[in-house]
C-alpha cells in the first residue's frame, strides 16, 4: 500500500495470567484375566461403576468422552499360546467445578483396577482472556508507535496495517496420576491448587506520523 509521509511499524505484545476455566483427566479401567469373556465382563462392570460416579457428580462435571478403548490376548515368549487377556477403556473428564474436583478424582481411583491422570488446566476456547490480551496487544502497539513518534518529534497520524503475529496460546498443564486400589476406610481429601493459565498475544502494526523534527 502506498503511503505519503514517514512510517513507523512496531510490534504490540501483550502477557496475562489468569485463572483456569476448565479441568480435564483420564479415567483408565483395567481388566486382565484367563478368560476373555471374563475380562470383558470385568471391564465392562468397572466401566459401568466409573459411569456411575460420575452421573453422581454432576452438575460439576461438564463433559464426558470415551477415549481409548483395547481388548488383547497374552502370550508366552515362547509360543503364540493365549494365556489370558487384557484391556482397558479410558474416560476423558471435563469439570468445571473446581470445589469438587480433588474429591471426584480420588473416588474415582479409589475403584479397583482403576487410574486416574491428572488434572490438566485449560481455559475455554472462547475465554474473554484471549480477546483482552489481543486488546491489549494493540495498545501496546500504539503506546510504541506514539513513543518512537514522539521521540522524532512528530506524532502518529494513521494506521496503515495491522495484522496478529502473536504466538499460538500456550495453555499450561499439571499432571499427576493416581492408581485405585479400593483399600477402602473412605476416601481422603485432597485440595488442588488451580494453575494459572498464561496467554499471550502480539501484532504487527504500521502508521504514518507526521514530519519528524530532526534538528
Amino acid at each position: 500500500m502506498a503511503t505519503d509521509g514517514p512510517v513507523v511499524q512496531v510490534r504490540g505484545e501483550a502477557t496475562r495470567e489468569v485463572p483456569p476455566e476448565l479441568a480435564r483427566f483420564a479415567v483408565t479401567v483395567t481388566a486382565r484375566g484367563r478368560d476373555r469373556e471374563a475380562t470383558l465382563t470385568q471391564l465392562a462392570e468397572g466401566a459401568a461403576a466409573v459411569r456411575v460416579l460420575l452421573d453422581g457428580s454432576e452438575p460439576a462435571v461438564a463433559r464426558r468422552e470415551t477415549g481409548d478403548l483395547w481388548v488383547r490376548p497374552q502370550t508366552k515368549r515362547s509360543g503364540e499360546r493365549v494365556v489370558g487377556w487384557i484391556g482397558s477403556v479410558t474416560t476423558n473428564v471435563t469439570v468445571t467445578d473446581f470445589t469438587a474436583l480433588g474429591e471426584l478424582m480420588l473416588r474415582l481411583a479409589d475403584q479397583d483396577q482403576v487410574q486416574v491422570s491428572g488434572p490438566w488446566w485449560e481455559l475455554r476456547p472462547d475465554s474473554p482472556a484471549y480477546r483482552e490480551a489481543r486488546h491489549a496487544a494493540i495498545g501496546d502497539a500504539l503506546l510504541r508507535a506514539r513513543e518512537y513518534a514522539e521521540a522524532l518529534g512528530a506524532r502518529v497520524i494513521a494506521l496503515i496495517e495491522l495484522a496478529d503475529s502473536g504466538p499460538a496460546d500456550r495453555p499450561m498443564f499439571a499432571r499427576a496420576a493416581y492408581a485405585g486400589g479400593g483399600g477402602g476406610g473412605g476416601v481422603p481429601e485432597l485440595e488442588l491448587d488451580p494453575q494459572p493459565q498464561t496467554v499471550q498475544a502480539a501484532v504487527q502494526a504500521r502508521f504514518t506520523i507526521s514530519e519528524p523534527v530532526l534538528d
